[in-house]
This record gives structure tokens, C-alpha cells and sequence, in this order.
């Protein structure tokens, strides 16, 4: 993900991203390309930081095809309990 400062003086640019702040917006072109626009908070940030980390994205793939299971009690006899 790319983070691209815009200037403050555009009115057009600002009345977008007041109406993004309500509510999530589908910006469409004259040409039919279509754009989300979202307001993002810290924890959007880091989800999409997350997204673009190949490694943490290999090692959530490779445990969520882990199917392997330790029954409970097998757990509770290792850990005393």
C-alpha cells in the first residue's frame, strides 16, 4: 500500500474525504474505473501493513493448513494439569 499526502486546498478533494469519513465511498470515473474510498483507522493501517508482509502472509497460510490436533487432555496431562 502507497501513502500519498495531498495538499489541503482542494475543495473537491476535501468534501470527498469528509463524505469518506461518514461512510465508505465508490468513486467513479467518466471512463467507468471505479475507486474505494475509505477513512482508515490505526488498526486498518496495520491489517493492510499485515496484507503486504509476504512472510507473515507464508506463515498464516502454512498454519492455517496445519490440521493436526492435540486432544485436551493430552494437553492437560503435558502441561500438570
Amino acid at each position: 500500500m502507497k501513502t500519498i499526502d495531498l495538499p489541503t486546498n482542494s475543495a473537491e478533494v476535501n468534501h470527498l474525504l469528509d463524505q469518506a469519513r461518514q461512510d465508505d465511498l465508490v468513486v467513479r470515473l467518466a471512463d467507468g474505473s471505479e475507486f474505494l474510498l475509505i477513512a482508515l483507522d490505526e488498526f486498518d493501517q496495520e491489517v493492510a501493513k499485515s496484507r503486504d508482509n509476504p512472510r507473515l502472509m507464508a506463515l498464516l497460510d502454512a498454519r492455517a493448513a496445519q490440521t493436526a490436533t492435540i486432544p485436551l487432555d493430552d494437553v492437560k496431562r503435558r502441561l500438570n494439569l
